[in-house]
């Protein structure tokens, strides 16, 4: 249906343009929608990995990253060692000839440790194994028997293949050492370092050949200081609770033995 306009000949559409406006509004709000479920389908499609600012969630986010950085960290020393990797022995062929390692707890609870070797029947370490209280440390001697060089090597190029191997494991408190505790707890053991074996001159003096003899003799005064029966410095118990004191029995034997000079002069 359309109007003719007399003044200006323009003929006008009733129903044009208002089916003309629906259109466009239809479009726009379809439009619009599309728009809204295009990006609520992109947040779903990327679900927790971002918000619609663009920033990351701290959560998800801060844990993933926790997570890979401590798998790619080494794992944690209880110990401290020194030497760190290696046990130095002075090369003497024929002779069983000895090394020495520090051994310090670092960390804040008691730990047990323990010595292995691939090669049992020539080797053989003191102490095998203890427990270490927090900062507490140690010096183990190790015995080798140093074999003589085959097909006419030289000394010091024989490359020798025992190791040793010091494991750890955490425990709860003061205890006596046994060997089956790392048995019992398999799943806590910790591998701390596997050591090398390296053979020193004994003709050539060294740092490292000096620092061994020290640890050496810092490890046998030890071992004779712990083998000193304990001085018991109370009182002494006699019977069932009779305490007598020290100063009174020597009284009593000065007596006595005046007593008895005195009976053989009278003699």
């Amino acid at each position: 249906m359309a109007i003719a306009d007399e003044k200006d000949g323009k003929v006008w559409g009733l129903f044009k343009l208002p089916f003309r406006n629906t259109q466009s509004t239809t479009t726009s709000r379809s439009s619009s929608h599309n728009t809204l479920h295009y990006r609520s389908q992109q947040h779903q499609s990327l679900g927790n990995t971002s918000l619609d600012d663009g920033s990351v969630p701290r959560s998800n986010s801060s844990s993933s990253v926790s997570s890979v950085a401590r798998s790619l960290l080494p794992a944690r020393r209880r110990l401290k060692l020194d030497p760190s990797n290696k046990l130095y022995f002075p090369y003497e062929p024929g002779k069983q000839v000895r090394s020495a390692i520090k051994i310090k707890n670092s960390s804040k609870s008691h730990v047990a440790f323990k010595f292995q070797t691939t090669a049992p029947k020539s080797c053989f370490m003191r102490p095998p194994g203890a427990i270490l209280a927090p900062g507490e440390s140690i010096i183990a001697t190790v015995f080798k028997f140093v074999e003589h060089p085959e097909n006419n090597e030289k000394p010091m190029d024989q490359k020798s293949r025992v190791k040793f191997k010091i494991m750890s494991l955490k425990v709860k408190g003061p205890m006596d050492y046994v060997p089956e505790l790392f048995e019992e707890q398999k799943d806590q053991v910790a591998v701390e370092q596997i050591l090398r074996v390296i053979f020193l001159d004994v003709e050539r003096p060294s740092p490292t050949l000096e620092k061994l003899k020290r640890q050496l003799a810092e490890a046998d005064a030890a071992l004779e200081e712990r083998k000193k029966p304990v001085e018991d410095t109370g009182p002494k118990i006699i019977g069932e609770g009779l305490v007598i004191d020290e100063w009174k029995e020597r009284r009593e034997r000065y007596l006595a033995r005046q007593q008895v000079e005195g009976g053989v002069e009278s003699v």
